[in-house]
């Protein structure tokens, strides 16, 4: 397989909705029957939304997930049943997968929301959502993680933006500039604003970078979930708004609030071929931000119309 076929690479997004699984074996037989269908889809890199791994709460007392305070001390448990299962579905299906956030609990009992990347043999690594919400910040007291990666895969090098952490152009573009062709973005939003506030953030992202950037997204009500009962979203993959990609960027996108996957095969050797022969230069141009000054231009400072007449006039007497 020569470097461009290896480049070559399908993106399966999930659209996942929270749901009550009630015990392990239904949750564990929900989870990889997704991965399952994905894999024979063709998909070499999966990836689930944001807080998916909430699910688990439906396992524990109803005095878990009937508070939304306690959602994170009782799923604990399940951490290493969940890193577990991921690893084995990866290396059954050999696949590369980002399990849903998990909000884990350190040695010191600080929280962080750590999304886990699983290669095809099993083994695993992570990156930590770097800029909390206020909600996660303030009523979860989740920390931030410090620092961002990226992942060398058999496909190229991809990066992971964890829902909020999109909307910051800097972050992607440190993984861009340390060799991610792809941004992988888990996501959870609750609102029609917080979802689009998400999708605008990737696209925006892949213009910027002239990169690829896959979101996956919880969708559809989850009643049984106290205060998260309802996830707005859908999956989408996204492109350069240049080359071969369509005129608005998207590659694909779900119907929203809909479970399910969402499927699109791209080309990462084509992102430097859009870098050094598009139409435009983002990627490269970006430099020309730095150092940038800024005048104020304040009342009575403005250019005065009788003035700009009088100096126009001028100008053209002298020409003739």
């Amino acid at each position: 397989m020569d470097k461009r076929e290896c480049a070559s690479v399908t993106v399966a997004a999930c659209q996942y909705r929270l749901e009550f699984s009630g015990d392990w074996p239904a949750y564990a037989a929900k989870v990889s029957g997704l991965v399952a269908e994905a894999a024979a889809r063709g998909a070499h890199i999966l990836i689930f939304p944001e807080y998916a791994s909430l699910e688990l709460a439906s396992l524990c007392a109803p005095t878990v997930y009937g508070n939304v305070h306690a959602f994170l001390p009782g799923i604990q448990p399940w951490l290493p049943g969940y890193l577990e299962m991921h690893s084995e579905l990866a290396r059954r299906y050999h696949v590369y997968c980002v399990a849903g956030t998990f909000p884990v609990q350190l040695a010191d009992g600080s929280y962080r929301n750590r999304a886990f990347f699983f290669r095809p043999d099993g083994s695993w690594d992570y990156q930590d959502k770097l800029i909390m919400t206020r909600f996660e910040a303030e009523e979860w007291h989740i920390h931030p993680g410090r620092e961002a990666k990226v992942f060398d895969t058999h496909f190229g090098r991809v990066g992971i933006n964890i829902c909020y952490d999109s909307e910051f152009p800097l972050i992607a573009r440190a993984q861009n500039e340390a060799g991610a062709r792809l941004i992988l973005t888990p996501s959870w939003t609750e609102t029609a604003a917080g979802y689009h506030r998400v999708e605008l953030g990737c696209r925006a992202r892949a213009l910027e970078n002239q990169c690829y950037v896959a979101m996956a997204a919880c969708v559809g009500e989850s009643k049984w979930l106290d205060d998260c009962s309802m996830s707005v979203g859908a999956a989408g993959i996204f492109g350069p708004v240049d080359g071969d990609c369509p005129a608005d960027g998207i590659l694909a996108q779900g119907v929203r609030n809909e479970p399910g996957w969402v499927y699109q095969t791209v080309d990462l050797a084509a992102i430097d071929t859009v870098r050094g022969e598009g139409q435009v230069a983002n990627y490269r141009d970006w430099s020309h931000q730095s150092g940038l000054q800024v005048r104020v231009v304040t009342e009575g400072n403005w250019f005065v119309p009788a003035l700009v007449s009088a100096v126009t006039h001028r100008t053209h007497a002298m020409r003739e």
